[in-house]
């Protein structure tokens, strides 16, 4: 459904100015009926990619196809093809859900009959039917979203775009979110392109790939980039992180990551490891525990961090960007 072969957008702050590579060579494809994930911090490139898939954007070099049709030479069709939720609020909270709905069909050239049916079977579809005449700026954010997403599904998209979905939710809403996304693609077999920084949003997806610093460091299923990164994960918080690495590297050869406040190593059967490890340790130990690995750890393991946090960097000064071009 989706092809991405070597994907590169720059960016000039000014005529003449330093140009800003937000994407380095991406190439992915997705098939039909999927759901598909971009997986990394704010500012790798992840709303970038999308945004060239959706036309917003034109890339610098490479190509990418949806539903058989190039989005350069065919950015129509393209469009007619998909549906977008944007990471920033994108309705109109003056008009109800019903108009922000009907409105959008208007858009599209839907006929009146048919536009008026997939409303309802919309609104019904994220329980929203009762508030159809409420005006929007009187839903939770919560709400705003389940809306955003059956506006963009009302006009039968093949893929359906959403671009960090669930940001700034709690986590009961975003749990309540994901039952209506898989509920829509048994229901419908749409493709599921999902751009987000939530490590465990990530789990939903058939496939993912990892994208830093606008390139992508691995690609696969949830389970086998887990199985990448080995046995069990230890972490522990000690009295001084940096003597504590010093001395896990040096006594028994394990490579140690900054997970934060912890710091993290990899054994195998963790649990048997434990209790030796704690008697022979000559630091202060605060915390100490073990897990299987997460895709908090993949992403650990390949970049030497831990994932950056949503924050005012290099993707929002590039949004800011291509807001003022439009504007001119």
């Amino acid at each position: 459904m989706i092809i991405a072969e070597n994907l590169r957008k720059e960016f000039r702050a000014k005529r003449g100015g330093e140009v800003t590579e937000a994407v380095k060579g991406v190439s992915f494809h997705v098939p039909a009926g999927a759901i598909f994930g971009f997986l990394g911090p704010n500012g790798a490139g992840k709303t970038t990619t999308i945004n060239i898939l959706c036309t917003l954007l034109r890339p610098t070099s490479g190509k990418a196809v949806l539903n058989g049709y190039d989005v350069v030479a065919q950015p129509h069709m393209v469009r007619q093809s998909i549906g977008l939720v944007f990471q920033d609020p994108s309705l109109d909270e003056r008009l109800t859900a019903g108009e922000n709905l009907e409105f959008h069909g208007m858009i599209y050239g839907m006929p009146r009959h048919e536009r008026m049916s997939q409303i309802e079977k919309m609104l019904a579809m994220v329980e929203l039917q009762k508030r159809r005449d409420d005006i929007v700026n009187t839903f939770s954010g919560g709400m705003k979203r389940r809306l955003e997403i059956a506006r963009g599904l009302l006009h039968n998209p093949k893929v359906l775009f959403l671009d960090e979905p669930t940001l700034g939710l709690d986590p009961q809403t975003r749990s309540h979110i994901w039952s209506y996304l898989h509920k829509l693609r048994e229901e419908k077999n749409i493709t599921i392109f999902l751009t987000t920084h939530y490590m465990d949003e990530a789990e939903n997806c058939d496939s993912i790939a990892i994208i830093d610093y606008g390139k992508i460091i691995a690609d696969g299923t949830p389970d086998s980039l887990k199985k990448g990164v080995g046995g069990d994960i230890v972490y522990l918080q000690a009295a001084d992180n940096k003597k504590a690495a010093a001395y896990i590297n040096s006594f028994y050869g394990y490579n140690v990551s900054n997970g934060g406040d912890n710091i993290c190593f990899e054994v195998e059967k963790g649990e048997e490891f434990l209790p030796s490890f704690i008697k022979k340790t000559d630091f202060e130990i605060y915390s100490i525990g073990v897990r299987r690995p997460t895709l908090e750890d993949v992403f650990l393991k390949l970049t030497g961090h831990v994932i950056r946090e949503e924050s005012v960097d290099a993707m929002d000064s590039i949004k800011a960007h291509v807001r003022m071009r439009r504007r001119g």
